[in-house]
């Protein structure tokens, strides 16, 4: 079995990919591989083009159903209000925008923001012909360069998606400033299970079982060992906290799921 120490990248690398330098750095990490900067982007989108159909319903295998709970109740630490206008950034098939558009009224809106067209349409039947249909909006954009002015939304929110981001600075960044002055970001992100036993049985888990499933149900083991890798890689919950005061966030607060596997980050503009 994986030794701890060598699955989860330690405190210096991690905070490397966090460097105010990181953006002008020739190579960067898919997971445990070092690629070109500039290439990354075309591997996440080959990624999620090849699990696209397969997302939603892997989703609910791998965690057993728990990302749902985990899901509501990040929706509900955003303390989301009539008519709000909310940015859903890295939104993929939407699971987030369909919670919070219930919380936004007539007058509100989500616009589920990514990268990946397929991604968008597989979740698209999700809110066909729904009350909530017309308060949600797509746009395919890059997150570290969102296609909105300043000051355009009340909220944002990005759900496992960041750790994706070549230049995970420059997302939050970006969500920073298409936030109105007291505009609230939520990201919730996968981490590092905290009781060690636990840590371990997750490790076996991720490694041995995610990879098969998702060969067997899903036909592509490499996405499926690209999922725990990056998982990994991604800082810690401390260290996301620190970045989001560097650039700007206030009252930045966090809370661990299930263990630690799943956080919660909540800050203000």
């Amino acid at each position: 079995m994986f030794k701890d120490k060598e699955i989860w990248l330690d405190d210096e690398k991690r905070k490397k990919q966090l460097d105010k330098t990181a953006d002008r750095a020739e190579a960067t990490f898919f997971g445990f591989q070092r690629v070109a900067r500039d290439r990354k982007a075309d591997r996440v989108l080959q990624h999620f083009n090849s699990v696209a159909q397969h997302y939603d319903f892997m989703n609910t295998l791998l965690s057993f159903g728990i990302h749902h709970l985990w899901k509501r109740s990040a929706i509900r630490m955003l303390k989301l209000t009539p008519g709000d206008h909310l940015l859903d950034v890295c939104g993929g098939t939407g699971d987030l925008a369909i919670l919070a558009a219930r919380h936004l009224g007539p007058e509100g809106g989500v616009v589920v923001y990514d990268i990946n067209r397929a991604m968008i349409e597989a979740g698209l039947h999700k809110v066909a012909d729904k009350d909530i249909e017309d308060r949600i909006r797509y746009v395919q954009g890059d997150a570290e360069n969102i296609s909105f002015p300043d000051r355009r939304f009340d909220a944002a929110m990005v759900g496992f998606g960041i750790r994706n981001v070549t230049n995970v600075k420059k997302g939050f960044e970006e969500m920073f400033r298409i936030l109105k002055p007291e505009g609230r970001m939520m990201c919730l992100e996968f981490s590092k299970p905290t009781f060690l036993p636990f840590r371990k049985l997750y490790d076996f888990y991720s490694f041995y079982i995610m990879p098969f499933l998702g060969e067997l149900m899903a036909g592509s083991r490499g996405a499926y060992t690209h999922l725990p890798e990056s998982i990994r890689m991604f800082p810690m919950p401390d260290e996301l906290s620190d970045l989001l005061k560097e650039i700007g966030f206030s009252r930045v607060n966090c809370k661990r799921l299930t263990n630690g596997i799943a956080v919660i980050h909540l800050a203000i503009k």
